[in-house]
């Protein structure tokens, strides 16, 4: 999957992360995510530097700190509307699968450049051609809200998230 970025599902206002198979059909997966786990991707996505290590960078230095290295992230499952996601990692010989939120783990496969994979059942139940995107595009965009939504992810600190 490539990562296409995140943005804003107008008119909810509510922020997805959109990945597209990079090949066969192209179809995209959207992903509803939380604001916090957007701007942690939009962070890494705009090599956005902070002074303290956010929890995806912590994660990732952990990681490193212990040999762990991500091999690759998979959307395993779309249950009740929840999507679902492990984090492959390798440890010496080992490898072990851990159960994550497709925002985490998509924030730290940009921190480490893990590559991101989704499970054939999912996209053949959540995946969406380009045709079908543009039919479910609004007409006209509120640039203001997305402009609103472009100046939270500039200024946002970590602080900010208590």
């Amino acid at each position: 999957m490539e990562l296409l970025g995140v943005r804003v599902e107008l008119p909810a206002n509510a922020p997805i992360v959109l990945l597209r198979e990079s090949s066969g059909d192209h179809r995209v997966l959207p992903i509803y995510i939380g604001t916090a786990e957007a701007a942690a991707i939009a962070y890494a996505l705009e090599n956005v530097q902070v002074q303290r290590p956010m929890t995806h960078d912590l994660m990732r230095d952990i990681l490193a700190e212990l040999g762990a290295v991500a091999r690759r992230i998979v959307v395993t499952e779309l249950r009740d509307h929840t999507f679902f996601a492990e984090i492959e990692l390798v440890v010496g010989k080992a490898t072990h699968r851990v159960s994550s939120r497709p925002s985490d783990a998509i924030a730290l496969a940009v921190r480490t450049g893990t590559p991101i994979f989704a499970d054939e059942k999912v996209l053949d139940e959540a995946g969406q051609s380009a045709a079908d995107m543009a039919e479910t595009e609004p007409e006209a965009i509120d640039e203001a809200e997305v402009d609103e939504f472009r100046e939270f992810i500039e200024h946002v600190s970590p602080e900010d998230f208590g």
